[in-house]
């Protein structure tokens, strides 16, 4: 049975039906992180917990590394839906589990179970998309999925904040669930048996779980990130060269070769999406964090003030879908170009001079960077999955945003932790995070001139 088929096994109001479900899905995860970014400070500061931002911000990210790698993989073996409910269970866990959290650690194991959960309905996305859609019309799919951020960024830190400030952090968690358990109903009715394809499930089967490879990564990844957080020198060296060592090997097997090289083609767009999602989540997800810390704003500025990203990012994809005629190599290097501009439009949110609605208005330059740059990327990946393996690359597309964001998270988290214990100031911990965002745009730039579509 070939793709075409599949896609005639859905008529037109259930095809849909099913992008109502996956922009549901996004509308979830959006929520839930928007959320969570306007009362981690909160979070943080009640608990004592500063020395766990970061961590608790890359732990989400390495459990969506297994995650996606996990679902990416069932999907092609068993179809989307089995894959779907276990995600979505492990993600409503772990809004559970942290909305009971006595400590700081316990939270953050609740965001290992959200990050395990909500990673998994990435590649599921993807494989949907690659198999229900025509060519043509996947931009339009990609972009509407971009624009379920739009809502969330809308309601979603005032809402938090309100919550945090009148009925405490942990209601923002149980308020989350019932759009879980929504999400899921209408996703999992409008999916039905989808994609019961026979000769795909046998090219799946065929190959060798991937499984392994992302726990030895993620376990890699971990011990790094806490290597480069540790005080004692001994350990740090010991964390950073085991995690080096494990995590190296095991990437180069989950990803194509010659990424490292941004070699022309699909290494290229994912290195590209590493970079442009490292880049962007730095500041992203410290802004806040200095609008509490140097600004004193309350829990509900702190999610407005990156909320004009989450919007300009929702225009810059609807954009690119009118403008699909141009080069994706021209979109990424455009994409990376306004990144760039928007973090050194930024930066002087780190004086507590500078007025936060500045910072409002220059961090959209980033959002609409990666509007521009990511729906011609994802649709650009697509065309690089075959029968049988659609989940295999739409975990690797994704494996590139989640590494990305959860080494920024770890490493600007360790910035964070320093300035925590010693007398390093936060703005300057907080500007090195700026600086390494800056330098990864600009490599951002020379790697798109590889991004191709796939001839």
């Amino acid at each position: 049975m070939n793709q075409e088929t599949d896609r005639q096994l859905l008529a037109p109001h259930r095809q849909k039906a099913l992008a109502v479900g996956l922009v549901s899905c996004t509308s979830l995860i959006a929520f839930e992180t928007i959320s969570l970014l306007t009362a981690l400070p909160t979070i943080a500061e009640d608990l004592g917990g500063d020395y766990l931002y970061g961590a608790t911000l890359a732990a989400y990210m390495l459990a969506d590394i297994i995650g996606l790698v996990i679902s990416g993989e069932q999907a092609d073996r068993r179809g989307p839906r089995t894959p779907f409910i276990g995600c979505i269970t492990i993600f409503l866990v772990g809004l559970l589990v942290a909305s009971v959290a006595p400590s700081m650690p316990i939270v953050l194991l609740g965001r290992v179970l959200q990050g395990a959960g909500a990673g998994g309905l990435a590649p599921i996305t993807f494989v949907i998309i690659k198999r229900v859609w025509p060519e043509d019309r996947r931009s339009r799919i990609f972009a509407w999925i971009s624009a379920g951020w739009v809502l969330p960024s809308l309601i979603a830190p005032g809402l938090a904040g309100y919550i945090t400030r009148a009925f405490g952090w942990r209601w923002v968690f149980i308020g989350i669930a019932p759009i879980a358990l929504a999400t899921a109903v209408l996703s999992i009715t409008a999916m039905g048996s989808l994609l019961a394809n026979k000769e795909a499930q046998d090219v799946a089967l065929s190959q060798k779980s991937r499984i392994p490879q992302a726990i030895l990564l993620t376990t890699g990844v971990a011990l790094f990130i806490a290597g480069v957080q540790t005080r004692f020198v001994i350990l740090a060296i010991a964390f950073i060269g085991g995690g080096i060592i494990l995590a190296i090997p095991n990437f180069n097997k989950l990803m194509p070769q010659d990424i490292w090289r941004a070699k022309r083609g699909l290494p290229a767009i994912l290195a590209c999406r590493m970079l442009a999602t490292a880049a962007f989540l730095s500041i992203d997800s410290f802004v806040p964090l200095a609008a509490d810390r140097i600004h004193g704003a309350s829990a509900t500025i702190q999610g407005f003030v990156i909320i004009g990203a989450a919007l300009s990012w929702s225009l810059g994809s609807a954009l690119s879908t009118r403008r699909s005629h141009i080069p994706v190599a021209r979109s990424a290097a455009t994409g990376f170009t306004l990144i760039l501009f928007g973090i050194f439009a930024v930066s002087p949110v780190l004086s507590s001079n500078w007025p936060l609605l500045a910072t409002f208005f220059a961090w959209c330059f980033g959002g609409f960077g990666m509007g521009i740059l990511f729906v011609p990327t994802s649709v650009a990946a697509t065309a690089y999955a075959d029968d049988g393996n659609e989940g295999q690359i739409g975990s690797q597309i994704n494996l590139a945003d989640s590494l990305g964001f959860a080494l920024m998270g770890g490493i600007g988290g360790a910035t964070v932790a320093i300035s925590d214990r010693t007398d390093w100031p936060l703005s300057h911990a907080l500007g090195t995070n700026f600086l390494i965002a800056a330098i990864l745009a600009a490599l951002g730039i020379v790697a798109s001139r590889g991004v191709a579509q796939r001839t």
